[in-house]
Formats: C-alpha cells, sequence, structure tokens
C-alpha cells in the first residue's frame, strides 16, 4: 500500500504526509507536537526545510539553529540533524533526489 497522500506516524508526536514526488525532488509535510522530536539522523540527500508555523530548533552536525515561520533552513547531504519543536510546529521538507527509503509503492 502507497504511503504518498496519506499521514503517517514518523516518532512520537510527529506525524508527516509524502506529496506526489517529480523525478528527483520530493517534498513532505511535517507536523510537531510541542517538544517532539525529529530524532538525528543522516541520508545523503540534500534536504530544505520551510518553517510553515511554529518555531524548531535543528541541530545540525552539533550546530544549533532555531527557525520560526517564513524561515527556511538548508541541511547537506551526508550532515548528522536533528530538529525540535519549540512550540506547535510545522515543516514543508524538500529532497533531492528522491528519498526512496520512505517511499512506499
Amino acid at each position: 500500500m502507497s504511503n504518498i497522500g496519506v499521514w503517517e506516524d514518523a516518532e512520537p508526536g510527529v506525524r508527516r504526509k509524502i506529496m506526489p514526488p517529480g523525478a528527483s525532488l520530493m517534498m513532505m509535510e511535517v507536523h510537531f507536537e510541542e517538544g517532539a522530536e525529529g530524532y538525528e539522523h543522516a541520508h545523503p540527500h540534500e534536504q530544505l526545510s520551510y518553517c510553515l508555523k511554529g518555531r524548531v530548533e535543528f541541530t545540525i552536525d552539533g550546530d544549533k539553529r532555531i527557525i520560526s515561520a517564513g524561515e527556511t533552513i538548508v541541511i547537506p547531504g551526508g550532515a548528522r540533524h536533528g530538529a525540535k519543536a519549540l512550540e506547535p510546529s510545522a515543516l514543508l521538507d524538500c529532497f533531492t533526489p528522491l528519498r526512496t527509503d520512505l517511499i512506499k509503492t
């Protein structure tokens, strides 16, 4: 069963919906409850995150940065990163190339 366009639980307090992808670019919307975390991880894909609402603290290769609604952050491919919602928040994450590890067909 495909997970494209379907809300699914990612981590405790974190839900995501993967949008229909293009040939080499994809995006997903991610909602966080206050205090919820996207656990630290790394992947070879370049990522751009746009904050739709709230405030999110990112850690990228040990450096911390907070973004708020209307701001973006770039995560280079291979960088260890995680995110923590400082209040109820939503992100729009874009990846290139496709995160085939997340897409279920």
